[in-house]
Formats: structure tokens, C-alpha cells, sequence
């Protein structure tokens, strides 16, 4: 199994900017793909970003491009998403998510096998 925490969520203005991490622990994270996901109140879950178990291939969501950006630690056993120029819009429960061993793909198809407990973020105008 491949345990997922999500930490740095919270509350900021438009404009401001957040960065969550998420921790893994049990198999070898750096085999697989890793993603993060939104879902807002009343809305499914949405793709935001994932990069590939190398760190070198990433993917974004349109709505995100340009102002969130993904990273990895493997030697942290760590990921990120720095997210910059925040609009309410990006209001929601952000939750790391792992799968695709070794995937050659990256992005929103991949079977996430695991994820984390979520962490809010709140974004106002």
C-alpha cells in the first residue's frame, strides 16, 4: 500500500498563492505517476496536474496552466503544487493521488490506485 497525506491548504485572497505537499510512505512512490485533483462543493472531481515517476513529463488542466505548477521529490518521498495567481473559482478540496507504475502517460486517464484525505483550500474575492 502507498499512504498519501496532503498538508498546506488554507485560506488566501485572490492573487495570493498556496503550495501544498503531499507525503508518501509504504511502496516506492517514485514508481508511479502522481496527480492532484479538485472537487468544489456540488461539483465532481476534476483533474488538475500529474507528473510522470521521473519528473520530467507533466501535465495541466486548462484551467490551471500558466499559474499551478507540479514537482516531486523522490528522494523526499514528496510532491507539490505550487498554485500562484489563485481565483475563487480554484475554491475546493485538493487530493493527491498515485497510480500508472512506470506509466509512460501522464495526466487525468491514468488509474490512480491511491490517494490522500484531501486539504481544503479556500479562495476569496
Amino acid at each position: 500500500q502507498l499512504q498519501l497525506v496532503e498538508s498546506g491548504g488554507g485560506a488566501v485572497q485572490a492573487g495570493g498563492s498556496l503550495r501544498l505537499s503531499c507525503t508518501a510512505s509504504g511502496r516506492t512512490f517514485s514508481s508511479y505517476v502522481m496527480g492532484w485533483f479538485r472537487q468544489a462543493p456540488g461539483k465532481e472531481r476534476e483533474f488538475v496536474a500529474a507528473i510522470n515517476w521521473t519528473g520530467r513529463r507533466t501535465s495541466y488542466a486548462d484551467s490551471v496552466k500558466g499559474r499551478f505548477r507540479i514537482s516531486r521529490d523522490n528522494g523526499k518521498n514528496m510532491g507539490y503544487l505550487q498554485m500562484n495567481s489563485l481565483k475563487p473559482e480554484d475554491t475546493a478540496v485538493y487530493y493527491c493521488a498515485a497510480g500508472g507504475l512506470y506509466s509512460a502517460y501522464v495526466g487525468p486517464s491514468i488509474e490512480y490506485n491511491y490517494w490522500g484525505q484531501g486539504t481544503q483550500v479556500t479562495v476569496s474575492s
